[in-house]
């Protein structure tokens, strides 16, 4: 099964769904616009018929279920969090990359001083995906 491509937006709501399991719009909306007020970005609060409308359009998308309690709905992921970076990251290399695994872990240890725990941990993933091969 294909997963649809969250937005942004859809991402940001998805995370708070793994946080939090499921979830109702107005504890959706709170929780948007308190990291959204704590982090440093210049992002707008979230108004509340816009995350309705973006959790509607998420069930539409197959990203979401949504069960009636009373007269609300809560929310859960159907995309599991590692499935989704899984596909976010391939389309990352394919398009930035032109496909090169390489090339992007190049770049990053390029741009990043890795700590020798990160290098410990870079070195003993590629020794476990040689043996695997």
């Amino acid at each position: 099964m294909s997963i649809a491509k969250p937005t942004d937006s859809e991402l940001e709501i998805l995370h708070i769904l793994w946080e939090q399991g499921p979830s109702t719009v107005r504890t959706v909306n709170d929780l948007l616009n308190e990291q959204r007020r704590s982090s440093q970005s210049a992002k707008e609060s979230a108004g509340y018929t816009t995350t309705l409308k973006l959790m509607q359009i998420m069930f539409e998308k197959g990203l979401v279920t949504r069960v009636e309690e009373g007269r609300t709905h809560a929310y859960t992921a159907v995309v599991l969090e590692g499935d989704t970076q899984d596909l976010l990251i391939q389309q990352f290399v394919d398009n930035a990359f032109r496909g090169s695994t390489a090339r992007l872990v190049m770049q990053a240890l390029g741009n990043h001083e890795a700590s020798a725990e990160e290098l410990d941990e870079i070195k003993a993933l590629i020794a476990k995906i040689e043996q695997g091969k």
